[in-house]
């Protein structure tokens, strides 16, 4: 991304002052790099069903933080483009950013927003607040509003762990819609074309004091109703090992749960699943 001068130099931008965002810079210097502004010539619309896809992510607290989790598809109209794609990163050590939407300029967001939040950090010398995390990651979705409006729509779903908030209330959910606004959620949220299903399934399931297994489970318990009724979503595909992806966010920073312990957790639970087709029910009321 450099440009240098003859000598071999940084160029003369590189030593103007400015603002922390590297976005910002990018704009000022390089705006052809952010492949999220491009918009289609004019009047054209993205095919539908000829772009890959992301389709299920979502968020819940737990006792200990945050959980953050999305199926493993990606659909083109009603074919499966990928069976394994990883819709939830991390974006600093305690954040993670998951998406729906259109995969292409899903990543380029993500993989921007990680050195949005990385270049802030090294020029202020303090991380952002996760308020300003959700608010920055707002803007970005904002900036993307023309192409979405083309058909190329990015949804992504932001979890952190606030360390400055009070005890039992550090993990914290953000939604956004299309045109960038943020929106706070409690306990859990879902986006994505099987997102309806889920946030029903989690409805029934969430406990405030839920452990790491419980929340997992009920995490993978939610995407399995999403793929039930969901055709774009992907349930577990034990014949490939392919599971969902689980994160979580705690005081210790992000973590993804090892292969070995989704894949334990998706096969007890597709086991249940046997007996119970329609999957477990609301716990009663103590």
């Amino acid at each position: 991304m450099a440009r240098s001068n003859t000598n071999g130099l940084l160029g003369e931008e590189f030593f103007t002052p400015g603002g922390s965002s590297f976005i910002d810079f990018l704009t000022a210097h390089r705006p052809e790099l952010l492949s999220t502004r491009r918009l289609l010539p004019e009047g054209v619309q993205a095919a539908p069903g000829q772009l890959p896809h992301g389709t299920t992510v979502l968020a819940l607290t737990y006792r200990d933080g945050v959980m953050i989790a999305g199926d493993r598809r990606a659909t083109m109209g009603h074919l499966i483009a990928q069976r394994d794609l990883e819709k939830v990163h991390p974006a600093d050590d305690y954040t993670a950013v998951a998406f729906a939407g259109t995969v292409g300029l899903a990543k380029d967001l993500v993989k921007l927003y990680q050195v949005e939040l990385t270049h802030f950090e090294k020029v202020e010398g303090i991380p952002m607040s996760l308020n300003a995390k959700a608010t920055r990651l707002a803007t970005m979705v904002r900036q993307n509003l023309g192409q979405a409006m083309q058909g190329l729509a990015v949804v992504p779903l932001l979890a952190g762990y606030d360390l400055t908030a009070p005890e039992g209330e550090n993990g914290r959910i953000f939604s956004f819609d299309v045109t960038g606004g943020p929106y706070e959620k409690r306990d859990f949220h879902a986006e994505g074309s099987g997102s309806p299903y889920a946030r029903s399934s989690l409805k029934k399931l969430f406990r405030e004091d839920m452990s790491r297994r419980e929340a997992a489970l009920a995490a993978l318990q939610a995407l399995y109703d999403a793929a039930d009724d969901d055709s774009a979503t992907g349930g577990p595909d034990t014949s490939r090992r392919i599971y969902p992806i689980v994160s979580v966010i705690t005081g210790d920073g992000f973590e993804q749960l090892p292969e070995q312990e989704t894949e334990q957790l998706s096969r007890e639970m597709v086991q249940q699943r046997l007996n119970r087709p329609d999957g477990p029910v609301a716990a009663s009321p103590q």
